[in-house]
């Protein structure tokens, strides 16, 4: 059957089950889909070079600085990140430029067949497109980005040049396990015989693990804080300037990545992109990085991390949605001069929402809200616990209703957030 975008947008979000949407009834532990899907479609994964990247946060931010860099350079760069934000087509990407609507739905028409015999769920589909589709336009180097945990992620069936894990910490307990150290073992099912892995940040609860796992496969391990060191020389809300030092380089930086934890993130990509030129993959000038880091965001299509929607009052979206990635961010609202702040908030169903909550300030006005999708927490419900948490404010039909709320109370020197589910940021960017 032919069918335009929209038609087969909507043919995937009601065949395939999407763990984005359901939550862990979507969610499949286990690699023998994707395998047969692969498998149907020649092998693809087989013919690209892949810089394969997990973690608990920052692993997004991290794809989009490693690829940034890369393009710099000349190289072209597939890029498979998730989830998307505004457009299904975000998820794939060459050089920052969405894979074409015609490329999505003649996928969908060719394999249909296919699909329909395997019976994939919606990441295991998007996975494989973004595999067939790259393998057609021959990129140099695919950075690819872990969906959910790592040894039975859709994506662990590519063998990488470089494997990076951005940090562990709690998040989808359910499936990955209640201890930092069980998270850590399912992100390190990533780490391949013989395929260095480099570790964004040392954490006293996860680096014997780690280093246990590189010694068995033959892995050459190591931490990115060891590499390199990055300094922040000045900076305001929208802006700021680095200096980055290594054993090769000294490096000054412009960029508008400022969020605090783009500091580990920065210094876990640069760790990366020195791995590749001590091994002779690339070739590095940095001159030509100085020159495009400052448009880095627009060059690779990177959004939704600490995005500035409005200067007065100042509006910032950030996807922070689990405890590492809050306590980053209301340590961040420290160093920010603001009169009141008003927080934007909604989150889903299968988060520690008492926990998430206790990070955030008691002081700030809330408005609360759930995303369009079935998975949201019911914004009732969000209201009725944030009380038990002191934290205070009123429950909206929509996202957009809060934010128009939000933007309504706040004076110009007021300081707005939008914060606590991708999904939530989606609808107000």
């Amino acid at each position: 059957m032919k069918r335009n975008y929209k038609e087969t947008l909507e043919w995937m979000y009601q065949q395939l089950p999407m763990y984005q949407r359901q939550g862990t009834s979507a969610f499949k532990k286990d690699l023998t889909n994707i395998l047969a899907l692969c498998q149907g479609l020649g092998n693809p994964q087989d013919k690209l070079k892949f810089i394969h990247i997990a973690g608990t946060n920052g692993k997004g931010s991290v794809s989009h600085i490693i690829a940034g860099i890369l393009q710099s350079q000349g190289y072209n760069v597939g890029m498979y990140t998730s989830p998307h934000y505004k457009d299904f087509r975000e998820r794939i990407k060459i050089n920052g430029k969405f894979i074409s609507k015609r490329k999505v739905t003649s996928f969908i028409t060719k394999h249909q067949e296919l699909i329909e015999q395997i019976q994939p769920s919606f990441f295991e589909i998007t996975v494989a497109m973004s595999l067939d589709y790259f393998s057609q336009e021959h990129p140099d180097f695919v950075v690819l980005e872990v969906g959910l945990g790592g040894r039975l992620d859709s994506t662990n069936i590519v063998t990488p040049i470089l494997s990076v894990i951005t940090n562990i910490s709690f998040d989808h307990q359910s499936m990955l396990g209640n201890t930092l150290e069980e998270i850590a073992f399912e992100k390190g099912g990533i780490i391949k015989p013989n395929v260095p892995i480099l570790i964004g940040q040392h954490q006293k609860e996860t680096d014997k693990l780690f280093a246990k796992l590189a010694k068995e496969r033959i892995s050459p391990l190591t931490f990115a804080e060891e590499d390199i060191e990055v300094s922040i020389k000045s900076e305001s809300p929208i802006y700021r300037s680095l200096s980055l030092t290594s054993e090769d380089w000294n490096i000054e930086l412009q960029t508008d990545l400022t969020g605090d934890y783009q500091i580990k993130n920065i210094t876990t990509a640069f760790a990366a992109i020195k791995q590749l030129v001590d091994k002779g993959t690339i070739f590095l000038d940095i001159g030509k990085v100085k020159a495009n880091f400052p448009t880095l965001k627009s060059d690779t299509y990177f959004i939704g991390r600490w995005q500035i929607l409005n200067n007065t009052p100042l509006t910032i979206a950030d996807s922070a949605h689990n405890e590492d990635g809050i306590k980053h961010l209301t340590d961040q609202l420290k160093e920010i001069e603001h009169n009141q702040l008003h927080i934007v908030m909604g989150t889903v169903n299968d988060k520690d929402v008492d926990k998430m909550l206790s990070l955030f300030p008691n002081s700030a006005k809330y408005y609360f809200c759930k995303a369009n999708i079935p998975r949201g927490l019911d914004a009732k419900e969000l209201l009725s616990r944030a009380m038990n948490n002191h934290k205070f404010g009123k429950a909206y039909r929509s996202v957009k209703q809060a934010y128009a709320a939000a933007r309504m109370s706040a004076d110009d020197k007021d300081l707005i957030i939008i914060a606590g589910s991708i999904f939530v940021v989606a609808e107000a960017i």
